[in-house]
């Protein structure tokens, strides 16, 4: 889960948040909200590598926060929008290649 808070003052600022969204999404996090993206990894070693990725591409400025969380305790969320609870999306799918 990377959790970030960017400034958007200036035409820099916006491009730095824009391009650190992209390439989030490009390595495969989803919008959870508007500040928070997540990505289903399969392992510990898996995480650290999206990680030193996620601190390849942080932008000068901001803050940038990232953590770790297990199926179970993701799955353990619950979300209230106004009174009513909805079920939470569970993570996404990871592929396995042979």
């Amino acid at each position: 889960m990377v959790l970030f808070d960017l400034p958007t003052e200036t035409k820099k600022d916006k491009k730095a948040y824009i391009d650190f969204r992209k390439n989030l999404q490009r390595d495969g996090f989803t919008m959870f909200q508007f500040s928070i993206y997540v990505r289903h990894c399969a392992s510990c070693e898996n995480a650290d590598v999206h990680v030193k990725r996620v601190r390849s591409f942080l932008p000068d400025y901001g803050q940038v926060g990232i953590l770790c969380i297990t199926d179970k305790q993701f799955g353990s969320i619950e979300l209230f929008y106004g009174k009513k609870i909805y079920a939470v999306n569970a993570p996404g799918q990871q592929l396995e290649l042979f």
